[in-house]
């Protein structure tokens, strides 16, 4: 009785443990199709007069850190972007952890400022 006290937990934990029920080509899969939303909704803001170019981190480095910055607009839900634009990160991160993932360790600096140039937002570095 006391061995099956103490196996229970771990037998639940098991069962309850999905990541490990996908394979890496699987969990890849899932984040292109997260970033071609992003790329989708983020390609679809437009810049004016009216609408101000701003950037998000995005992508996660197995180092830590963003991989890139995604410029956009505030022409578009914004939320809906920045939402996705997270959970990404999120999966990106868990990701290179379970897989065992290694990138390089360099800090990839964000814009220095983002300007609109005909009709699209574009990061400018010096």
């Amino acid at each position: 009785m006391k061995l099956l006290l103490i196996l229970l937990p771990l037998l639940i934990m098991n069962c309850n443990d999905t990541d490990t029920q996908t394979t890496q080509e699987d969990d890849r899969k899932a984040l292109e199709v997260l970033a071609n939303e992003i790329m989708t909704i983020a390609n679809q803001s437009i810049c004016s007069d009216e609408f101000t170019c701003e950037y998000v981190g995005y992508g996660s480095k197995a180092c830590g850190g963003f991989k890139s910055y995604l410029v956009y607009s505030n022409s578009i839900d914004t939320t809906e972007l920045l939402a996705k634009v997270k959970k990404y990160n999120e999966m990106e991160h868990q990701y290179n952890q379970k897989w065992g993932i290694i990138s390089d360790c360099m800090l990839v600096m964000p814009p220095t400022s983002v300007i609109c140039e005909n009709g699209k937002c574009k990061a400018v570095y010096n």
